[in-house]
């Protein structure tokens, strides 16, 4: 802590503690303060102290004992086991020395922390260790697993990350912002590639860093990284709104060509965003295309990954404050708050966003301290989008899906491993239930069973409905008796071979993973059905079939290409979306609060951004924008 300013964060620390805390040492922990001292009952029993440095410099600051006062690991435990009652069920338990951690992951994390805290607070008198409790997904999580452990043991290179992000997000500047800057480097005119630059004097950060799956050309694939004000010697985040590959699927690339900052996302999408990025490595190597990153890539970026909660502040650069909020798109999806500088402006950015409330999520949140430009997307933003009626959608997959098997079918429904699979199948599995839809099995493969896990894992991000059901009725809503999973390929031709059923699989725009597959063995017989539930990107195979094509190029079992007619049923059931649609998303602007003076539209079909903006325009009378990739916009 060299520069002037650091000097004066640790001076008024110190001036602020009392001496009989013992402070140790002050280090930079990311986007937040460790301070290590050896009394840490004092600050236990005087909370408020904490509470008031806090107020003062206005940084988040964490408390860490000194290593001399704590506990041998083995001790821990066993003071540990004692506290935590056993029908919190710990099912792993782990040290980090490093920094005087122990993560305890437990079935009932309410339990183990104990009304108010109570049960922390005396783990911390007994072992002097800070327990971090977590939750143990109900369902096992391949990814869950992998990430903690690789955060465990790669414990040192995180540290060195956390320090290096600490001196990076305060360091001393020249001057204080005067201008905002949005630069437009992908999502705007299309759908895909999302990629936003923000410049406040010294600040620079990237909102989404992501793909557009319906294109094989790189010039329109991946978003304009090539952009002469992007330096990633000078980014100082990058900030990823949600898991889908469109919003992060280049986030690994910026490691591969020298980014070393952070990325900043929700929990569950710090999880899910791997998960995505994975799977599209693996796909690529499949079809023998070429891969802009590679695993290694993706580690990087895990070790790199701050995960937040949701309405947490938090310095992400010299000038920019973050704080996510709720979505409702998919687990974990968030709006973006930056505010800027001291009172200078302040950007609000949707993502994609849902406002309206589904099975699986509480609506997206409207209402934030400030807000002088938004930035929102408009997928379903012409005035032909209007969506039907939750109930309507939901009678008309229920009579598709009767139909189908009345003619001794199968229905196939391609499905992102993200939301809209969850979404349908809480909704296929209370119509079998309630007697509306005939009982069959519902087969799920690839990354959906993977990521129904991580849905279990985080179920304070789940609607009201589901929370109530996952933490107080232990009834986890994902383990229904029609649900079955497959884990291999050799089980498809069990399902494919047998009676009439319902195959859930990704990808939700038939662009690779198992669906394929299905595809291609179910598409000729007129009997089967093809249901689209999400949104299908132009130029994909999904939305070109969904478009009337009925003979189309797909990769056959020999590695080679084949064409295949397609004479099953082809049904798209809107609906379902985790989009707004036109109706809801200038509901939003119209009940957004406060009101923004300019609202930037984009993640939309050209027509559609015009549209919404005019509308907008119109009928807000606020300054409404539809700019094109490339350009830069001065917002203050």
């Amino acid at each position: 802590m060299a520069n002037d300013t650091n000097a004066r964060i640790r001076e008024t620390i110190l001036q602020n503690m009392p001496r009989e805390a013992e402070i140790t040492r002050i280090e930079f922990e990311g986007p937040r303060l460790a301070v290590y001292v050896k009394n840490i009952d004092l600050l236990l029993e005087e909370s408020h102290i904490i509470t008031d440095i806090v107020n003062i410099i206005h940084k988040r600051i964490v408390m860490r004992s000194d290593p001399s006062i704590r506990l041998p690991e083995g001790e821990a435990r066993n003071e540990i086991l004692k506290l935590i009652p056993p029908e919190a069920g710990i099912s792993s338990m782990s040290f980090d020395s490093n920094l005087g951690e122990v993560l305890i992951e437990v079935k009932k994390p309410g339990i183990a922390i104990g009304k108010g805290g109570i049960i922390i607070q005396e783990i911390i008198r007994a072992t002097k260790w800070r327990p971090i409790v977590l939750r143990a997904p109900p369902m096992p999580s391949k990814i869950i697993s992998s990430v903690r452990n690789i955060l465990r043991t790669e414990f040192e290179q995180r540290s060195r990350i956390l320090r290096d992000v600490g001196e990076r997000i305060f360091r001393p500047t020249l001057s204080k912002p005067n201008e905002v800057l949005m630069t437009a480097l992908g999502s705007f005119h299309e759908v895909g590639r999302s990629a936003i630059l923000i410049r406040a004097g010294e600040s620079v950060v990237l909102l989404d860093c992501g793909i557009n799956p319906g294109s094989q050309n790189p010039s329109i694939s991946y978003p304009r990284l090539d952009a002469d004000l992007l330096n990633l010697e000078e980014l100082d985040a990058v900030i990823i709104s949600h898991a889908h590959l469109d919003h992060c699927g280049m986030v690994p690339f910026l490691y591969k060509y020298g980014y070393e900052g952070p990325v900043y996302c929700s929990e569950p999408t710090a999880m899910l965003m791997p998960l995505l990025q994975l799977d599209y490595l693996e796909v690529l190597s499949k079809e023998g295309a070429f891969a802009p990153f590679d695993q290694r890539d993706v580690r990087e970026a895990l070790l790199h990954t701050i995960p937040l909660k949701y309405g947490v502040v938090t310095d992400v650069a010299p000038d920019i404050k973050l704080t996510l909020h709720n979505a409702g798109h998919i687990l974990g999806s968030s709006i973006v708050h930056l505010h800027i500088g001291e009172g200078l402006h302040n950007i609000v950015y949707t993502g994609d966003f849902k406002y309206g409330t589904t099975i699986l999520l509480e609506q997206a949140v409207s209402s934030f301290p400030r807000v002088e430009t938004l930035i929102m997307e408009s997928t379903y933003g012409g005035p032909e989008d209007a969506m039907p009626e939750r109930e309507e959608a939901e009678e008309k997959l229920v009579s598709l899906v009767n139909e189908t098997v009345e003619k001794g079918g199968k229905v196939l429904i391609p499905s992102l491993a993200v939301g809209r699979a969850h979404e349908v199948m809480l909704v296929l599995d209370r119509h079998m239930k309630e007697g509306r839809l005939k009982e069959l099995p519902i087969f799920v493969e690839g990354m959906i069973s993977e990521a129904t896990a991580i849905h279990t894992a985080f179920p304070e991000y789940l609607s009201a409905e589901l929370r109530e059901k996952i933490l107080h009725m232990d009834e986890n809503p994902f383990e229904s008796e029609y649900l079955n999973m497959i884990t291999h390929p050799s089980q498809r031709e069990e399902v494919i071979s047998g009676g009439p059923c319902i195959v859930m699989a990704t990808a939700g725009m038939l662009e690779g993973g198992p669906i394929l597959d299905y595809f291609r063995r179910l598409a000729s017989d007129p009997r089967n059905t093809l249901i689209f539930v999400s949104y299908q990107i132009e130029g994909t195979l999904g939305s070109r079939i969904l478009k009337g094509a009925r003979e189309v190029p797909i990769m056959g079992p020999n590695g080679k290409m084949e064409i295949l007619k397609v004479g099953m049923r082809v049904e798209a059931v809107e609906g379902f979306s985790g989009h707004s649609d036109r109706r809801q998303l200038l509901n939003f602007v119209n009940r957004i609060s406060p009101k923004p003076s300019k609202i930037v539209v984009n993640h939309g079909e050209r027509k559609k951004c015009y549209s919404l903006a005019q509308s907008i325009s119109k009928l807000y009378k606020i300054k409404a924008l539809a700019p094109d990739n490339m350009e830069t916009i001065r917002l203050r």
